[in-house]
């Protein structure tokens, strides 16, 4: 646990708290006591060593457990109790925990108690918030959050994917963060099951690098971009380390993936080997790569490897626009239509027009195919020899 005087900082060193779980949530009780509430884990054992949601006293400038850890709630009857949040609203203390999983069954519900230590009363109409079982454009819902606004009204923030393809089978952008209003119904909180507007359009992203410093949308993996990207004003260079996106530390200056269907484009000025990636992690990611003058599709999925045919490029030490196009076919009840999206990697030619290198399944570029959370990045990399950055868009 961190603390500070100020949310600026200075902050402290941190004290360890010695439990087994995950997803830690604080609150104090109207003695000013505080209780670590979390999900109890005992990660040396198999799941059946999920302990649902336990809870403890503690100092909180020591980390000292003023008591031993117990159980507090088993949840409303959805699998792997987690994500608990404790309320005082009114007289009661209401206990929201995450429920099912964190797949197409997760849900949202609410126990509630007139003692922070419980017991908890389980809401007769569990869950308050859900996508499972339904055709909801948006799924997963669930590790909620509420909140009062300022007009005294509530709201709830979860998280949720957007899923795609003739079964929406597939969310390419991982877990997002959504917020439904809350109604009080009977003295329990109820979540709106909203939908994603097909009409909300993405933030455009635009960056000629002519700003003071680096936007703080562009990441690395596993490093910050300031510590391999070299910034100047109207560019940025990426010098090769000799590893490829294959490698867990690649040379990698990227930023999430925000758009379901459209287009990113990337102007480089390539010395060396280096080009685009729209990727999941080290196993899944395809490259559209500019090397001795050619350019090649890479497609690299969970240990198969495949690579297109190499193409020629212009002669002349130019720079080259690079793009990947996300798209989707329509009307078609095919193999194509139920993946989320194709991707189509080429570049832009001297009169304009686009030369397509390679056009891939989407679908292997997703939360479901690779087991987690995060969801695509798309930028540039370097393996040797440099690249120079000098446009990058990323239209609405």
């Amino acid at each position: 646990i961190y603390s500070a005087a100020d949310p600026a900082g200075p902050w402290s060193d941190g004290v360890r708290v010695d439990v087994k779980g995950i997803d830690p949530d604080l609150a104090w009780d109207e003695n000013g006591d505080c209780y670590l509430t979390f999900s109890g884990l005992n990660v040396n054992e198999d799941l059946s060593g999920h302990q649902a949601i336990t809870q403890v006293q503690i100092n909180l400038e020591t980390g000292e457990k003023l008591e031993e850890v117990r159980s507090l709630w088993q949840g409303s009857g959805g699998m792997f109790p987690e994500g608990p949040h404790l309320y005082k609203i009114g007289d009661w203390w209401y206990l929201l925990t995450a429920e099912g999983g964190t797949d197409r069954g997760h849900l949202v519900a609410f126990g509630r108690s007139r003692s922070i230590r419980g017991p908890f009363e389980n809401n007769p109409n569990n869950p308050v918030l859900t996508a499972r079982s339904s055709n909801s454009s948006v799924q997963n819902k669930g590790h909620g959050d509420m909140v009062q606004l300022v007009d005294g009204s509530w709201a709830m923030v979860f998280l949720g994917v957007r899923t795609r393809g003739l079964t929406k089978g597939y969310s390419p952008l991982g877990r997002e963060t959504f917020m439904t209003p809350v109604e009080w119904v009977d003295g329990w909180p109820v979540g709106q099951n909203i939908e994603a507007d097909p009409a909300e359009k993405s933030p455009a992203f635009e960056d000629d690098f002519h700003a003071s410093g680096l936007n703080l949308e562009w990441i690395g993996v596993r490093r910050f971009p300031e510590e391999f990207a070299e910034f100047a004003e109207g560019s940025v260079t990426l010098r090769g380390e000799g590893r490829d996106l294959d490698h867990s530390l690649p040379t990698y200056l990227c930023k999430r993936q925000q758009i379901l269907l459209g287009t990113f484009t990337a102007k480089l000025q390539v010395a060396g080997r280096a080009g685009i990636s729209v990727r999941y992690n080290e196993d899944a990611h395809y490259d559209l790569e500019v090397s001795e003058g050619k350019i090649y599709a890479r497609f690299r999925v969970v240990g198969m490897t495949t690579e297109s045919e190499a193409l020629e490029l212009p002669a002349g030490d130019q720079p080259i626009r690079l793009y990947a196009r996300f798209w989707q076919t329509e009307f078609a009840f095919n193999a194509a239509r139920v993946s989320p999206d194709q991707i189509e990697l080429g570049y832009q030619a001297a009169d304009g027009t686009n030369v397509v290198v390679a056009n891939y399944d989407g679908r292997y570029l997703s939360s479901e195919v690779n087991s987690s959370f995060t969801g695509r990045a798309i930028g540039v990399y370097c393996v040797s020899g440099s690249v120079q950055i000098l446009e990058v868009s990323e239209p609405a």
